[in-house]
């Protein structure tokens, strides 16, 4: 049975919130930020804590954009992506050795965590789908 981890796929107009793993198995590869679900809690709450630990900022948790399953060496988990929004704070690496705001378009320039990958692949999809029903003038067509 996998282990559910929480993803927050923080948005700030074009771009998304990528955070470098400090230690562990995963050291140096860029990833989605979040974490493991305490008793009793709901996966947005899990969210909204883990980015307050880890990055000292508060989130607003939208839908689950994507769900992902991948078995490391270390472990089988579902990697569960939700949509939030940067509502207050400044960042803060309290277990990350570095974050960027990055183009969604970019995103595969960066060495992500296999799990965060299809996320990503998603983010860019959904986001150059955006802008082919744009027309030239930059309205809906």
């Amino acid at each position: 049975m996998p282990l559910p981890v929480m993803a927050a796929i923080i948005q700030k107009g074009d771009q998304v919130l990528l955070c470098q793993r400090r230690e562990g198995a995963l050291a140096g590869k860029w990833e989605f930020p979040g974490g493991k679900l305490e008793n009793g809690e709901t996966p947005e709450e899990c969210l909204i804590r883990e980015i307050q630990e880890e990055l000292g900022i508060t989130i607003e948790v939208d839908e689950i954009f994507h769900a992902v399953h991948s078995h490391y060496e270390h472990g089988d988990f579902l990697v569960v992506g939700y949509l939030a929004t940067h509502v207050a704070g400044e960042i803060i690496l309290r277990v990350h050795s570095d974050c960027a705001w990055v183009d969604y378009r970019k995103l595969d320039r960066y060495d992500l965590a296999d799990a965060n990958i299809p996320i990503a692949k998603g983010l860019k999809e959904k986001c150059n789908s955006a802008r082919s029903s744009m027309g030239p003038d930059g309205g809906a067509n």
